[in-house]
């Protein structure tokens, strides 16, 4: 069953569904842990600029949430990609057929933050890369670990840092992260955009996705912005 749904936004509801238990400790908190600095990244340039990453890791909500927060990171959409526009719709990829993965489109500066640096953030703190089709108490291929790369730098980048991770041993279950190049992405629905910053009292958001922040901002301070 899809726990990102609004049918989790009050804890009556968590309790009539009998999804509370399943629900106690934040999925991303189990075996979250602040992971080494990637050793090949991007040079860093002189003059802002604009470039756009692709992350696919659970539930889009907490991986907006997080992004949000990271310095230089100018915007984030919640959407879809992986499938065909004509399916990129909330209800249709729920259903875990569609080829989607619920994604976060990332705009960021280069000069300020590095595509290496995004991707530390996301497997440290967003996402767990050992959960196949799955991301805590979300299951189906909706939900699966992805990095869309956008050009051959970030493929490379991307695949350095899954076999440095890989390398170092750093979890228990192996890797299960995808890299795949990226050719669409589909903006989700308005009430998607955002959702845990206009709703931080939801029972999902608070068990799930504020303890992603709280470690963002631990773990990356010269990174965290409000």
């Amino acid at each position: 069953m899809s726990a990102c749904r609004p049918s989790l936004r009050t804890l009556s509801a968590a309790l009539a569904l009998g999804l509370l238990g399943a629900c106690t400790l934040p999925p991303a908190a189990e075996a979250a842990t602040k992971l080494p600095t990637p050793t090949l990244d991007a040079p860093r340039p002189a003059a802002h600029g604009e470039q756009v990453a692709v992350f696919a890791g659970g539930c889009f909500w907490g991986v907006q949430e997080v992004f949000e927060h990271v310095k230089g990171v100018r915007k984030t959409w919640a959407g879809y990609s992986g499938g065909a526009a004509a399916t990129a719709h909330y209800d249709q990829v729920s259903e875990g057929d569609t080829g989607h993965a619920e994604s976060v489109k990332v705009l960021f500066d280069p000069a300020q933050v590095s595509y290496g640096q995004l991707l530390q953030v996301f497997f440290s703190v967003a996402a767990n890369p050992t959960e196949l089709n799955r991301q805590g108490p979300d299951s189906g291929t909706q939900y699966r670990s992805v990095i869309f790369y956008a050009s051959p730098e970030q493929q490379r980048i991307a695949g350095a840092y899954l076999a440095q991770l890989g390398k170092a041993r750093i979890y228990a279950a192996p890797i299960v992260t995808r890299l795949v190049p990226f050719k669409a992405f589909y903006p989700a629905e308005s009430w998607h955009q955002d959702y845990a910053s206009h709703h931080p009292d939801d029972l999902y958001i608070a068990i799930n996705d504020t303890p992603k922040v709280a470690n963002l901002r631990q773990w990356f301070p010269a990174l965290y912005t409000r």
